[in-house]
């Protein structure tokens, strides 16, 4: 069977709603150890906050982080796909497009975040042998 994004993704990512200030989103990002954060305005998605972003908007002179808000920084464009994509499918979009992550939905709700970390683990799984690979 071919493998899908389902198996290297990380469930159930944090999020961030698209009124908080960057300084939270910053917070956030730091204690959970994370890159990226799906932004949601009344639960539903409606873009993608990268560390990238928020330094972007850091750099422009009198910003202050903590009277930005998120959807400010973020981007509307959400590279997103089902669970069961198949993973070469995600990985060409991603690179394709220069992509550092792909928000995993169910219906209306992110259930997962598949980033270039997990495609590194990804890549380092196909690279073992057999009898190295987890199952």
């Amino acid at each position: 069977p071919e493998p899908t994004i389902r198996k290297f993704m990380t469930y159930a990512p944090h999020t961030i709603s698209d009124e908080a200030m960057l300084s939270k989103a910053k917070e956030a990002m730091r204690t959970n150890q994370v890159r990226h954060l799906p932004v949601v305005h009344d639960d539903k998605l409606v873009g993608i906050l990268s560390e990238r972003d928020i330094a972007l908007v850091e750099a422009l002179d009198g910003v202050d982080p903590r009277a930005v808000p998120v959807s400010v920084a973020m981007n509307p464009a959400v590279y997103k796909a089902l669970p069961d994509t198949p993973l070469v499918v995600v990985l060409e979009a991603m690179a394709e497009r220069k992509l550092g992550s792909c928000v995993v939905m169910l219906g209306s709700e992110a259930v997962g975040i598949f980033t270039t970390v997990d495609v590194c683990r990804c890549f380092a799984e196909s690279l073992k042998t057999p009898g190295e690979r987890a199952s």
